[in-house]
């Protein structure tokens, strides 16, 4: 199946390539967080007939990973403006383009890359419990064989040096890809603030939303009504909404890691309350 599968996905790309002119470009982004509920919530929004996913798959990576091979390519990955334009008058409001990609948010160039290439576009990012997410991200990069340490507390110890000078690396090698910045970095990524607060000046907080990921799950409608205000998208059909990519974690984290770890990330949350409104769901 993989061996008929990336030929019909390369044959796509270029013919997505030729029609760029043609195709839109996403009016927002679901960037990150990783492990957060982003495929969730694109599962959600993708029956909306007024958002329209790529074509060929759900993340196209092109402002972190990809970023080399120009905006031709990245724009051969939507829909054609032309059926755009069909659904808008049948619904009488405009389709939006949108991708969800998760590196988007941690990369330290990706931010600066879509401001200048997608002016006015929105971004949306999910948070969860950061020691929650480290430990399912863990899980998940050993699953796909990203990661060769497989007691998380190991990892966990490893994370500093693996990732010293990565971000130097990214912005004075616009191109080059870092194996640990993308795969093992399960505190950092956690930093929530951090990486929010370096989008900010490029693209103003109303342009923004951040959703907790653990209230989305609870309350799905509730969230994805909100999600569709902040998009300016009549609210049409009624989605199904369902987990997706969960991962059962090998085992819990241990009492003493897991206290050290939340004692760690408290400053990172208590910068999240301007973002979300509040208190993060799990400090409360």
């Amino acid at each position: 199946m993989k061996a008929f599968k990336a030929p019909v996905l390369s044959m796509s790309r270029n013919t997505g390539r030729f029609t760029s002119g043609a195709r839109m470009l996403p009016s927002f982004l679901i960037a990150g967080a990783q492990r957060c509920g982003t495929t969730s919530l694109y599962r959600a929004l993708e029956q909306h007939p007024l958002l329209l996913k790529p074509v060929l798959h759900k993340g196209v990576h092109y402002f972190d990973v990809g970023y080399e091979r120009g905006m031709s390519w990245y724009q051969g990955h939507f829909p054609l403006r032309a059926g755009a334009a069909l659904l808008g008058r049948r619904y009488g409001a405009r389709a939006l383009a949108f991708e969800s990609s998760p590196y988007y948010l941690f990369h330290p160039l990706a931010g600066e890359r879509i401001a200048a290439d997608l002016p006015g576009v929105k971004l949306i990012v999910l948070v969860r419990d950061p020691v929650e997410r480290a430990c399912s991200a863990h899980a998940h990069e050993l699953a796909r064989g990203f990661e060769t340490e497989s007691h998380f507390e190991r990892a966990v110890e490893l994370e500093e040096r693996r990732l010293a000078g990565a971000e130097e690396l990214l912005r004075n090698e616009p191109f080059a890809l870092h194996h640990a910045h993308r795969h093992q970095a399960y505190l950092a990524r956690g930093r929530y603030a951090d990486q929010l607060d370096r989008l900010e000046p490029l693209f103003g907080r109303e342009r923004i939303l951040v959703l907790d990921s653990h209230l989305f799950f609870a309350r799905p409608r509730a969230v994805y009504d909100r999600v569709l205000d902040f998009l300016e998208v009549p609210r049409l059909g009624c989605p199904e909404f369902e987990r997706h990519n969960g991962r059962a974690l090998p085992r819990r984290v241990p009492p003493d890691l897991g206290r050290a770890l939340r004692e760690h990330f408290a400053p990172h949350d208590a910068r999240l309350a301007r973002w979300l409104g509040g208190e993060p769901s799990w400090r409360q």
